[in-house]
């Protein structure tokens, strides 16, 4: 009986098909199984300083939110004027707004088709109706005890961190609800304020600082990458020494941070990577190359 089925394998030759009745066990493989064995086939191989280079948009966004963390401190010390702070952000928001249309000579603006007409009214209405409206802001959580404002700031802070668009392609990203977690942050924390005119500048601030200013830096790593890398270094050293104007342990920390993110997660990724060792061979799940869309229609 084993030479009969010794030889009936051997007459018929082995096919990885389903379709067709073969002698053999369903658990049968034959010896050029493996030759199909693949390691590390789409494993993507970095460059320290390029993973450095992209480290700085999550570098930006760390000091932006300590930045407007800073501002809020001093004007709830009553060290910072809101007629200061809506003045300087303002001249910083035109030197801003020229930038953005002088880093690629206007072509974005072209190929969008809005004009500067719109881009004025649009500012002109939003602080109409932000400054109109920050009595209401400034009331608005008078019934929220303090301290259950400064934890759903610091959770909402925390969430517009992890949900910002950063670049990667996942399902967690969502530009939209970071940007909603942030300006509910700021309007929580302007609620807190002394006056309702620090509650205004607090929140336009707010708006600069969490969307307009995203915009500017993405099109200076873009278009300009080393002008990009000094703009990081700037709002570093900017966090740090504000922070340490507050405490001194809290700067070295945040410091400490900033390295870190900057340079040691970077070389420990590309270490990492050596101990890479996906396979890849006719046991994968079969994968659909061709565009279904036409399907869904």
């Amino acid at each position: 009986m084993d030479s009969l089925r010794a030889r009936t394998n051997t007459e018929w030759r082995w096919r990885k098909v389903l379709y067709e009745r073969q002698p053999f066990p369903d658990n049968y493989v034959d010896q050029c199984f493996l030759e199909e064995l693949r390691k590390n086939i789409y494993v993507r191989h970095y460059q320290y300083w390029a993973v450095v280079f992209e480290s700085g948009l999550l570098i930006q966004q760390l000091c932006s939110v300590c930045i407007f963390v800073i501002i809020w401190w001093y004007m709830d010390e009553d060290l910072l004027t809101p007629q200061w702070l809506f003045g300087v952000t303002f001249l910083a928001s035109l030197i801003g707004y020229i930038l953005f249309d002088a880093i690629d000579l206007g072509a974005g603006r072209r190929l969008s088709g809005r004009t500067r007409w719109a881009d004025l009214k649009s500012t002109l209405v939003f602080v109409a109706f932000t400054y109109g409206f920050s009595p209401v802001l400034k009331t608005l959580t008078e019934s929220i005890s303090t301290d259950t404002i400064y934890a759903m700031s610091v959770l909402m802070l925390l969430g517009h961190l992890i949900f910002f668009d950063y670049g990667a392609t996942a399902a967690i990203v969502s530009s939209a609800l970071s940007l909603n977690m942030a300006i509910f942050a700021s309007v929580c924390l302007a609620s807190r304020l002394p006056r309702s005119l620090h509650a205004f500048a607090m929140v336009t601030f707010a708006i600069q600082i969490f969307a307009l200013w995203p915009a500017l830096q993405k099109k200076l790593k873009a278009q300009t990458p080393h002008c990009y890398m000094v703009v990081t270094l700037l709002c570093a050293l900017s966090a740090t020494v504000g922070l340490m104007s507050i405490t001194g342990t809290g700067a070295l920390l945040f410091a400490l941070l900033l390295f870190s993110i900057s340079f040691l997660c970077p070389y420990y990724l590309i270490r990492l990577q050596l101990f890479k060792d996906n396979i890849h061979g006719p046991w994968d799940e079969a994968e659909i190359k061709e565009d279904l869309s036409r399907f869904l229609m």
